[in-house]
């Protein structure tokens, strides 16, 4: 097949997908100074700025000055939309410092310089975005310039501080897969072999009664009624009792995940919730045994005792063993990347490149999580022992641990669409607090509930790729434009605290899916060296297809590193110098095409052999020499 037959089908491919929605490494939250600038992303557009469904330009300001760090000062004309904020200069030659940034992923917005600052672009306005990167805009002082246009952002980029919907029920761009159908908890429980002799799926948190934060559906012991969850909801924090995520194939044994115990100083105990984790242990016919896996370092752990919480005792949980991860709380992993930032942007110093890394502990914590889920991984796989996973409310390192180790265990989750499915069900369903952590539309930045739980999940993730670059049907640019939706605010997808807050604000009906987005341009995702079956299909593997096994990457500071194309891709110092995603489409392409070739070939040839009547010859005997 020839390189321009390749070219042929891949300019065909983009022919469809260009006028789709683009990510972040098209123009959604471009800075085409970082060479990140392609095809047009608009159903209408607005003289230089193209606008989504449903966007509309609210402010413009004249005479705008943006002080690129990299670049220099350009000249041109501010545009803020509903959706986006967008600079473009009024210079050809500056044409690379264009903009455009979505208003979620800012921070907050503060004034620079007063009128009677002196100096050359000393008044103004400064943008801090989530997303590792600041902007800087000059105005002329004369009649207060930047008075609308701030006032304007303020309103605009926090809607729900100012009684505003988000962007997200305004935009109405149709795509050809719903993504809100790509999760479907029975038919995923289902697929892993759920109802069966040990555990059942049950409808009792149906009106979110039980427990606010956990989803409608869940599976729990056939051995449990529903007096004894209820029961062991009022022992568990949040009523967050331990329910099914995953169960091996083969063994039967088990993840669950829950919250701490309500044990307190006074030591509390609970027959249900004791007898509750014997049936967890009890369906799991192949170990006598059961793990609990607790998420926190020991000593936060016995310092959430004074707060009416704690953990189990072995005492009272007979056969159950209980570990502890060391994984640190939100507010350790928010002044990590805050320190991480200060890294990267705008400059980096070399001279304190590997000691800054160091000092921030984003690389150390990377490992403890990927540690925690290996230690999962190794109890449910090679012992065949269940294991129980929980932090302090079991939203945050227990969603990490949780779909990490799923990820490693069951090839279906990478795949592109298994990974939505895991997404939706361990972070979404079972109640990650997106909107406190990420701060949707609200300007309090510096709320104590905000940290990058997701994120740093999503960087575990990009770890798995970068130790395993054949197991993933998709590549880090799926990764990178889930974060970028998650700050955008343009998708319901991330919106909301919890399944019964989206079912509440309906969100499904009134906004569009991540999933639905991505689904219309897989091609752009697909990494040419995977080597297992595509979940867009149901035909069987493929003759290049091999068995996928379970991942175990290694947990090692030597091994793991720094994700430069997230955190330093602002800086054009630090990018690629060659960008390969191109030649990845190309690659994609091309196989394509080869393996339809084979898979015609294969065809005649059976044809030929029916045809002619003739049996496979016998395979000849080696030659000894």
């Amino acid at each position: 097949m020839d390189k321009h037959n390749s070219s042929e089908l891949l300019n065909s491919d983009y022919s469809v997908s260009k006028n789709a929605s683009s990510d972040s490494l098209d123009s959604d939250s471009k800075s085409s100074s970082l060479n990140s600038k392609h095809g047009q992303d608009s159903s209408h557009g607005l003289g230089d700025i193209q606008l989504l469904d449903g966007e509309k330009v609210m402010s413009v300001s004249r005479d705008v000055t943006y002080l690129c760090p990299y670049n220099g000062p350009s000249h041109g004309v501010l545009k803020v939309t509903n959706y986006q904020l967008h600079f473009r200069p009024t210079e050809a030659t500056s044409l690379q410092t264009t903009l455009s940034v979505s208003l979620g992923v800012v921070s907050r917005i503060e004034k620079v310089g007063g009128a009677s600052s002196k100096g050359e672009n000393s008044y103004g306005i400064e943008v801090f975005c989530k997303d590792m990167r600041n902007l800087r805009f000059a105005h002329r002082q004369e009649n207060h310039s930047r008075r609308g246009i701030f006032e304007k952002l303020q309103q605009l980029a926090f809607p729900l501080s100012h009684r505003l919907p988000l962007f997200a029920f305004s935009y109405s761009e149709s795509f050809p897969d719903d993504g809100w159908n790509v999760y479907e908890p029975i038919a995923e429980l289902r697929r892993m072999g759920v109802n069966n002799d040990m555990w059942r799926i049950t409808r009792i948190n149906d009106k979110y009664e039980i427990c606010d934060s956990y989803p409608a559906v869940w599976a729990v012991p056939a051995a449990a009624n529903d007096d004894l969850l209820r029961s062991v909801a009022a022992f568990r924090s949040r009523g967050r009792i331990p329910v099914l995520a995953w169960i091996h194939p083969s063994s039967q044994a088990t993840i669950t995940r829950c919250s701490q115990p309500l044990v307190g100083v006074s030591g509390k105990r609970s027959r249900e919730d004791e007898r509750y984790i014997q049936l967890i242990m009890d369906a799991n016919a192949q170990a006598h045994k059961l793990f609990i896996m607790d998420a926190r370092p020991s000593a936060n752990a016995i310092a959430n005792k004074a707060k009416g919480g704690g953990y189990e005792s072995e005492d009272a949980y007979q056969n159950a063993e209980l570990v502890f991860l060391d994984i640190h709380n939100i507010h350790v992993m928010r002044e990590s990347l805050r320190k991480l930032k200060e890294l990267c942007f705008p400059q980096i110093d070399q001279t304190r490149w590997f000691s800054g890394i160091e000092a921030s502990c984003w690389l150390k914590h990377i490992k403890c999580i990927l540690a925690g889920a290996v230690r999962i991984v190794d109890k449910v796989e090679n012992h065949k022992t269940s294991v129980l996973v929980h932090c302090s409310d079991g939203w945050d390192r227990t969603a990490q641990l949780t779909a990490l180790a799923m990820l490693m265990l069951d090839p279906y989750y990478r795949t592109l669409r298994g990974f939505q499915v895991l997404i939706e069900k361990e972070w979404l369903s079972f109640g990650h607090k997106f909107q406190l952590r990420i701060g949707h539309g609200d300007e309090r930045h510096s709320d104590a509930d905000r940290s990058p739980v997701f994120v740093q999940w999503v960087d575990c993730v990009w770890q798995l790729q970068q130790q395993f670059p054949t197991a993933f049907e998709f590549t880090e640019r799926l990764l990178i434009t889930i974060v970028d939706h998650l700050y955008s605010c343009r998708f319901g997808t991330f919106l909301f605290n919890t399944e019964r807050e989206r079912v509440k604000e309906e969100v499904k009906a009134k906004t569009v899916s991540l999933w639905s987005y991505i689904n219309s341009r897989q091609n752009l995702y697909l990494n040419p060296l995977y080597w297992g079956p595509s979940s867009f299909t149901n035909a069987p593997p493929t003759a290049h297809s091999r068995p996928q096994m379970v991942l175990v990457p290694v947990a090692s500071l030597r091994i793991i590193k720094l994700w430069k194309a997230l955190y330093c891709r602002w800086n054009p110092t630090m990018r690629q110098q060659d960008p390969i995603y191109q030649r990845t489409r190309e690659l994609v392409a091309l196989r394509a095409q080869l393996e339809a070739a084979a898979a015609a070939a294969a065809g005649d040839h059976a044809a030929r052999q029916h045809r002619l009547g003739l049996t496979p010859p016998r395979v000849a005997s080696p030659h000894h020499v």
